[in-house]
């Protein structure tokens, strides 16, 4: 039998939230057919972690996170730990990832970016927002990201942002982007569904006078990509210790 993959979301009360995550899930199932793929939510939505696990014998459990923090370190191992009868392999969130970024340049390009021109791109700052956490080393994350993206590409800058719990937040990085000398501005959300904070990101940062803002990275060929990986690799790891 298949190991099922158990795939583990933030939840949100948008319900656009959820669709996005289906339909994710739905890339995968289409990629990897007879995988059983199943959904599950932390907080917000329905089914939980522990009501999907109920009655399996043995699953992959993979955090749809971008960055290792505190869901991903804390609040998804506390819940998998009260499952009894399920032999469980934890796999890695999904970033940081190379396919990731090829990701964000699909949605930037979608938004009417020209990534792909050099000339464009050297007169191009990006600003890489990512929903900020309160754990440091989850934002030094997206800030290697940053500085790993604008020496491979060539931005004329990749800068981080953050929606919330850190500094500085998108609309300000634009504005002080533009105030610098950049020719053009435009956003990167480094988050994966909409809601309140890719919403805000978009309004705050047009105001601010980014020219163009990117899509969630959402249901992205690349993140059906970074799924599979990830649950290969815990298949293959044998990782069954859920961490303290």
């Amino acid at each position: 039998m298949t190991v099922p993959l158990i795939a583990v979301a933030h939840g949100s009360r948008d319900p656009r939230a959820a669709a996005t995550v289906r339909a994710l899930l739905d890339a995968v199932r289409r990629a990897r057919p007879g995988l059983p793929v199943r959904e599950s939510y932390l907080d917000h939505a329905p089914p939980t972690p522990a009501r999907v696990l109920s009655g399996l014998p043995e699953a992959v459990v993979l955090p749809l996170l971008l960055t290792a923090a505190y869901h991903s370190r804390v609040d998804i191992p506390r819940v998998l730990r009260e499952v009894r009868g399920t032999r469980i392999r934890y796999g890695a969130t999904l970033g940081p990832h190379p396919l990731l970024v090829r990701a964000l340049e699909r949605r930037l390009a979608e938004a009417g970016v020209a990534v792909g021109d050099p000339e464009e791109t050297a007169a191009t700052a990006v600003v890489l927002v990512a929903a900020g956490s309160s754990d440091r080393r989850a934002n030094e994350v997206i800030a290697r990201i940053a500085r790993r993206w604008a020496r491979e590409r060539g931005w004329w800058a990749v800068a981080p942002a953050y929606a919330s719990a850190a500094a500085p937040a998108p609309g300000a990085e634009v504005a002080r982007l533009l105030a610098a000398g950049a020719p053009r501005v435009v956003v990167a959300p480094y988050l994966l569904a909409p809601g309140y904070f890719a919403d805000r990101v978009r309004r705050e940062t047009l105001a601010a006078g980014a020219a163009a803002v990117g899509g969630v990275l959402g249901a992205a060929p690349e993140l059906a990509e970074v799924v599979l990986e990830r649950y290969d690799h815990a298949l293959a790891t044998e990782r069954l210790a859920v961490p303290a």
